[in-house]
Order: structure tokens, then C-alpha cells, then sequence
């Protein structure tokens, strides 16, 4: 028998499970969303009453189907979409934009055409007002940490998706952000590379120890990479229920990936998913 997962009841759609004390207790809390709701012009409600802690040092999978508001939560938390109501606190501090404690990595990349990698790296250190020497020796350690060394004077278009995609991570690497949040950030490229980008980035924060809140559609992605799985109802998006994989991530990915305890989980939540997808 596989391992259970630690499930928190949400909304509806997934069995109660057992939950140790040390799961519940230990972890710090970097931030916190309470009560948040947004609601469009057109009076399209995305979001509805979101309460979520994020435990800080750890990876945060926003997870649900299609137009349930992953995303406007991610751009609520950087400060980027203003709530109908509710609050989002950093280490107990309201804010009330975007600010150097939240680092986001988008989905399309977002780079400069016209810049090298290392001026786009470099780029929130330049905006800030960071001297030329500084910005650049801290960007080329950051293009060395995502694997990027001998690049630093390549363009956009000379670079593949993956290697796109590693720049945009150094870029929010660079600002030294405590928080980085991803919004689907290997959804742009094939899946033989989207499996590396992630093994690396569980590699990669193990020398950064950031927290991450992550946004993806895949439940596969989400149980291989996070330690804590938000899983958001159909729009409007309300938490369904919240689940800490307790993976082990030690060894081969493609053993990992086999593990009863692994396909039990990626079968338990699409069961929870499916009913808001029909």
C-alpha cells in the first residue's frame, strides 16, 4: 500500500485523510490570501472567498481546470490585480502592489528581443537602480546556476523555448526575491523538456530555498514538484480542498514517477477535478 496523502477538506471532492501534527504545525507561514474575491467589470466572479496559507521554503501548486482563477490569484498575490475584497499579507505586512519580495516568472517568457540574456537577467537589477558591474556579475551567477553559462551573450531568438524559459527563471532569480511565483512556466515547450526544466527546478531550489507558488494545469506536474497542492473549484474559483503529496523525491524521476503512492494521488485528484471539467 502507497502512502496517503495529507488532504485538508475544501469545497467538496476529496476523502478525508490523516494528518500528522508535524504537517499542520511546523511550517512557517510566509504568506497569507484571506477572503479574497474578485469580480470582472462584466460581473464575471473569478475568485470567491480564497483563504490559503503558503508555508514559506516550499512549493505551492495552484491546480484546477480551465478559467477557475489560478492565474488571477498568482497576479492578486504580485500585487498586479487589485481584490473586490480580502487581503494578502507578506510575513504579516499587508501589500498593496507589486514589490521585491514577489518575483514572477511568466508563461511566454517575456524577454527582450532586442537585449542579450544577460541584459535581460540583469533587468529588475538595472530597474532598481543597481550599478553595471554589480547587476551584471550577480546575473551571470544566476545564468550559471539555471545552466545557462556561455549563453550570456546570445539573443531571444537564438535560444530554444527551454533555454527562453531558464532566462526568465535567472531574471526572477536575480532580484533575490524571497517569494517566486510561475504561472505555467513550461506549458510553451515539448514534454521531453518540460520534465528536465522540472527536474531542475527541484534541483535549483535546493540551493535557493525560495518559495514558490507555482500555477499549472497539470496534476502530474503538480504532484511531482510541490509540497503543497491548492486545488481550485470551476469558476468561481473557491479552494476544493488542499493536498501535501509527501513524495519521495530521491532517485530516478522515471522510479519516482512509478510509485504506487504517485499514480494513486494523480488518479485521487483528476476524480476531484473531473466533476468540474464535465
Amino acid at each position: 500500500m502507497g502512502r496517503r496523502p495529507v488532504v485538508w477538506r475544501g469545497v467538496k471532492g476529496m476523502k478525508d485523510a490523516t494528518m500528522t501534527p508535524s504537517t499542520l504545525h511546523d511550517l512557517d507561514v510566509i504568506l497569507k490570501t484571506e477572503d479574497i474575491g474578485v469580480e470582472y467589470e462584466n460581473g464575471t466572479v473569478a475568485l470567491d472567498g480564497v483563504s490559503l496559507d503558503i508555508p514559506e521554503g516550499q512549493l505551492t501548486a495552484l491546480l484546477g481546470p480551465s478559467g477557475c482563477g489560478k492565474t488571477t490569484l498568482l497576479k492578486v498575490i504580485a500585487g498586479l490585480v487589485t481584490p473586490n475584497r480580502g487581503t494578502v499579507t507578506v510575513r504579516d505586512t499587508a501589500i498593496d502592489g507589486p514589490g521585491r519580495d514577489r518575483a514572477l516568472v511568466f508563461q511566454d517568457f517575456a524577454l527582450l528581443p532586442w537585449a542579450t540574456v544577460l541584459d535581460n537577467v540583469a533587468f529588475g537589477l538595472r530597474a532598481s537602480g543597481v550599478p553595471r558591474k554589480v547587476r551584471h556579475e550577480t546575473a551571470r551567477h544566476y545564468i550559471s546556476e539555471v545552466g545557462l553559462s556561455g549563453f550570456e551573450d546570445k539573443y531571444p531568438h537564438e535560444l530554444s523555448g527551454g533555454m527562453r524559459q531558464r532566462t526568465g527563471l535567472a531574471r526572477a532569480l536575480c532580484v533575490q526575491s524571497d517569494i517566486l511565483m510561475m504561472d505555467e512556466p513550461f506549458s510553451a515547450v515539448d514534454e521531453q523538456m518540460r520534465r528536465k526544466l522540472q527536474e531542475d527546478l527541484l534541483e535549483l531550489l535546493k540551493v535557493e530555498r525560495k518559495t514558490v507558488i507555482f500555477v499549472t494545469h497539470s496534476i502530474e506536474e503538480a504532484v511531482y514538484l510541490a509540497d503543497q497542492v491548492v486545488i481550485l473549484s470551476g469558476r468561481p474559483g473557491k479552494i476544493a480542498s488542499i493536498v501535501r503529496p509527501d513524495i519521495d523525491r530521491k532517485g530516478d524521476v522515471d522510479v519516482i514517477r512509478r510509485q504506487p503512492h504517485y499514480v494513486e494521488l494523480v488518479d485521487e485528484i483528476w476524480g476531484s477535478l473531473r466533476r468540474y471539467v464535465e
